[in-house]
C-alpha cells in the first residue's frame, strides 16, 4: 500500500475508505471516455483524408461497356473542377463491397455496377445535378455520389459524440471533486480537537492543509492505479474482439501506440484534482474557524 507519514490519525476516517473506489470508478469511466473520443477523432481524420475531395460514379452493369466507360471518364476529366477520373477494375470494385458483403467469389453472378473514382481539385465547387444530367445522356441510370454531402453529416454526428464524451469527462471530474470535499469535511470534523491543539501549538493553516492534501494524493493514487488497470484490461479486450472486424466507416477500436500514453492523463488529473480540492476545502474551512 502507498502510505505517507501523517501527523493526523487519518486511519480513523471512515469516509476516506470509499474515496479510492470512487476515484477508481471515475478514472475507469474517464479513461474509456477519453479512448472513445480519441478513436472517434481518428476516424474523423481518416474519413476526411480518404473521402474528402472525391466523387464516385456508379454505372449500371448492363450499361457499363468499355466504350461507354471510356466516354464517361473523358467527360469527367474535361469537366472543370475535376482533376482525374479512374475506372476501377472488377477486383477493385469487389474489394469495395467486401467489408459489407464479405469475400465474393470470382464466379459469383452478382451484377455489380462499374465504378469510376473521381478526384476533384482542391476547393472546386460544381453542381452535382448538372454533372449527373450530363453523364446520364451517355449512360442512363448513372449515379453520382458526392462524398462531401454525407461526409459532412457523418462528421457532424462524430463531433457531437466527441462533445458528449468531453461532457462526460467534466461530470466525472465534478463527481470526484464532490467526493473529495465530502471526505475532507468529514476528516475535519473527526480531527477537530487535534486541529485545535495543533493551532494552539503554533501550527499554521498551510501545514494542516498539506496533511489533508497528502492524504488525498495517496487516496487518489490508489484509486488511479485500480481504475487505470481496469480500463486497460477492458480496452485490450475490446481491441482483441474487434481485431477481425474491418468496416471502413467505423472508428478503430484499438488505440495506436501514440494514443495509449494519453490515458495517463486521466489518473494524473484525478490525483491533481483530489489534492487541489482537499487543500482548498481545508483552507476555506480553517479560515472560518475562530
Amino acid at each position: 500500500m502507498i502510505r505517507f507519514r501523517a501527523d493526523l490519525p487519518f486511519e480513523r476516517d471512515q469516509a476516506t475508505r470509499f474515496v479510492p473506489w470512487i476515484v477508481a470508478l471515475m478514472v475507469f469511466l474517464g479513461a474509456l471516455a477519453l479512448a472513445a473520443t480519441t478513436a472517434v477523432g481518428g476516424a474523423i481524420d481518416r474519413w476526411d483524408n480518404n473521402l474528402s475531395g472525391r466523387i464516385t460514379v456508379q454505372v449500371p452493369a448492363d450499361k457499363a461497356g468499355p466504350k461507354t466507360l471510356t466516354r464517361l471518364a473523358e467527360t469527367l476529366t474535361e469537366t472543370p473542377g475535376i482533376a482525374q477520373a479512374e475506372i476501377l477494375s472488377d477486383e477493385a470494385t469487389r474489394a469495395l463491397v467486401e467489408p459489407w458483403l464479405g469475400v465474393l467469389d470470382s464466379d459469383l453472378e452478382l451484377p455489380l455496377p462499374a465504378v469510376i473514382d473521381v478526384e476533384t481539385e482542391a476547393g472546386a465547387v460544381f453542381d452535382v445535378n448538372l454533372l449527373t444530367d450530363k453523364l446520364t445522356k451517355i449512360a442512363p441510370g448513372v449515379i453520382v455520389d458526392d462524398h462531401r454531402v454525407w461526409l459532412q453529416q457523418l462528421i457532424r454526428v462524430a463531433r457531437t459524440v466527441e462533445w458528449v464524451a468531453f461532457a462526460i469527462l467534466g461530470l466525472i471530474g465534478l463527481t470526484a471533486i464532490a467526493a473529495v470535499i465530502f471526505a475532507t469535511r468529514s476528516g475535519l470534523a473527526v480531527h477537530a480537537a487535534i486541529i485545535n491543539l495543533l493551532h494552539v501549538m503554533g501550527a499554521r493553516d498551510a501545514y494542516i492543509a498539506r496533511q489533508f492534501q497528502m492524504q488525498a494524493m495517496m487516496l487518489g493514487i490508489r484509486g488511479g492505479i485500480i481504475g487505470s488497470a481496469a480500463a486497460i484490461i477492458v480496452l485490450i479486450l475490446l481491441a482483441t474482439m474487434s481485431a477481425g472486424i474491418d468496416v471502413a466507416l467505423l472508428p478503430s477500436a484499438p488505440l495506436s501506440l501514440a494514443q495509449w500514453p494519453l490515458l495517463i492523463i486521466v489518473p494524473i488529473a484525478a490525483v491533481v484534482i483530489a489534492m487541489a480540492t482537499a487543500r482548498v476545502t481545508v483552507l476555506r474551512a480553517l479560515a472560518g474557524m475562530p
